[in-house]
């Protein structure tokens, strides 16, 4: 069975994460891609039984500080649905890790940059462990080649990103599911990430 046919059955996180966890990188982006919509939303809330993520989930323990590490995303909406998620750790703030959102229209809307840390209650947050936090923006600075930090109230970037939180839960070793936020009240969509092994 395909990812997508494991999330359209009644299969559980842990029969999908041990699936995920046994094809290469290769095979588990593209079958991430094949994901619709309607299947990540769904794959989002199966993931509610899944573990708790951790920060070292998206930059893994080892990684030097500010070296990029990269998840491969797609989401949710109608359009643009291929992009990825560039994450690194800065060396002065070790309870959170930046990062942005590479695109083909960064060019046009900007970088969306965020940081991401533990929600409220040490991470007890029925929605995930993690939030990526787009109210904020790193502060010092980035790996080396990322674009130049921007608030997500400048420019056409405060239509896609301003104000938005995205809750993150795991469903396998290297991929993770996530549901945007926009101003904690209205659901955005939801996007699902693969991160890349080093």
């Amino acid at each position: 069975m395909s990812l997508v046919d494991l999330v359209r059955s009644d299969a559980k996180i842990l029969e999908i994460a041990r699936h995920l966890d046994g094809l290469s990188h290769e095979a588990r982006l593209a079958e991430t891609r094949a994901l619709s919509g309607t299947d990540q939303k769904t794959l989002f809330r199966k993931a509610a039984d899944s573990p708790p993520l951790a920060l070292a989930f998206f930059v893994p323990e080892g990684t030097p500080p500010l070296s990029p590490v990269i998840h491969h995303g797609k989401n949710s909406q109608p359009l643009f649905r291929d992009f990825q998620k560039r994450w690194c750790r800065q060396p002065e703030h070790p309870d959170q890790l930046c990062g942005y959102n590479e695109t083909v229209v960064r060019p046009l809307i900007g970088p969306g940059y965020f940081v991401a840390h533990e929600t409220e209650g040490g991470g007890r947050d029925p929605r995930g462990a993690i939030v990526v936090d787009y109210f904020m923006v790193p502060e010092g600075p980035v790996a080396a080649g990322w674009p130049p930090v921007r608030r997500n109230s400048q420019g056409l970037q405060r239509f896609v990103y301003d104000k938005t939180r995205d809750y993150m839960r795991r469903v396998s070793a290297h991929v993770s599911i996530g549901e945007a936020h926009r101003l904690e009240k209205r659901v955005m969509g939801w996007f699902i990430l693969c991160r890349e092994d080093r």
